[in-house]
């Protein structure tokens, strides 16, 4: 079913080439449906590498989709020209008065620092704030969903003797949940970190229950109570190539990082990777979409 996009942004002839149904706003707006109404946060430095994969995942959805983008405006991205951003990003400012069905907030290169450290960290906070009344479902990823653990339940992050990296095995520790829905018994995810959540943490903060675990990769995806707010330490939204993207950058800045686990075959560096996660992401996203987001969400947003 079709997402809708700006007609001009860079993610769009990547989609159709795709066969993934990108609809414009002039067609959307001849349709008399509600779409939908999503916001991402896109803290990413790989902006549009990172709108393409989330838009991907995100149409596959039985509904019309209508995307905002957000920036904060605290930071300046490097490596994204101003006209890009200033084209199709919003800021808080513009659009805090509007309400949401969904939000989705990305992971960003700041796990060395202290959260309070972050150059963005207050408006990261004023954004979250705002989100508990204009947002009816917040999904934070990678170091949004540590951001999001830490500013809404004290949870903290902990360095890791070395960088998680690489795709690793998955198990839902409640299949029942519906965001677990259809998931093999043994699912595949990709990380990417230095830093961790522990999961006797979360498990002293009734609000939150751990729904998917990896007995390598540790705590995978939390869930608050109310099914409101998911946090999600991996990147299931990932291409095949973006975990060699980051190792040959790292190696040829001559750091320590390891090869990627489970990801090269025969750990050759020069084969194609294997994409075995792409449909346990379809899923994940498609079930948060369709469970927490249109089945639940008012039909009048400013029942929320």
């Amino acid at each position: 079913m079709p997402i809708r996009i700006d007609n001009e942004l860079p993610a769009k002839q990547s989609l159709e080439i795709e066969n993934i149904f990108v609809m414009s706003n002039q067609r959307a707006d001849m349709q008399d449906i509600r779409p939908l109404k999503i916001v991402i946060l896109n803290l990413m430095p790989t902006k549009l590498e990172t709108e393409t994969q989330l838009l991907r995942l995100l149409s596959n959805s039985p509904l019309q989709i209508d995307i905002t983008f957000l920036q904060v405006k605290s930071h300046i991205s490097k490596n994204v020209s101003k006209n890009h951003m200033d084209k199709f990003y919003n800021t808080i400012d513009e659009i805090k008065y509007n309400r949401y069905d969904g939000m989705i907030i990305t992971g960003a290169p700041v796990e060395h620092l202290p959260f309070e450290e972050v150059d963005y960290w207050d408006e990261l906070c004023s954004i979250m704030e705002w989100s508990k009344t204009n947002v009816y479902s917040t999904f934070h990823i990678c170091w949004g969903a540590q951001a999001g653990l830490y500013y809404h339940y004290g949870i903290n992050k902990y360095p890791l003797e070395k960088k998680l990296f690489g795709i690793f095995p998955h198990r839902s520790l409640d299949i029942t949940h519906p965001l677990m829905r259809g998931l093999d018994d043994v699912y595949y995810v990709p990380h990417s970190r230095h830093t961790e959540v522990r999961r006797q943490d979360i498990a002293q903060v009734k609000a939150l229950q751990i729904i998917s675990y990896s007995e390598i990769a540790g705590v995978h995806i939390v869930s608050d109570m109310d099914c409101r707010q998911f946090f999600v330490t991996g990147h299931s939204e990932y291409d095949r190539d973006t975990l060699a993207k980051e190792y040959f950058r790292d190696k040829a800045k001559g750091l320590d990082i390891d090869i990627p686990y489970n990801y090269f075959p025969n750990n050759d560096e020069k084969a194609v990777p294997v994409m075995n996660w792409k449909s346990s992401a379809s899923l994940i996203f498609s079930n948060w979409l369709n469970y927490f987001v249109y089945q639940k969400t008012p039909y009048d947003l400013s029942q929320l």
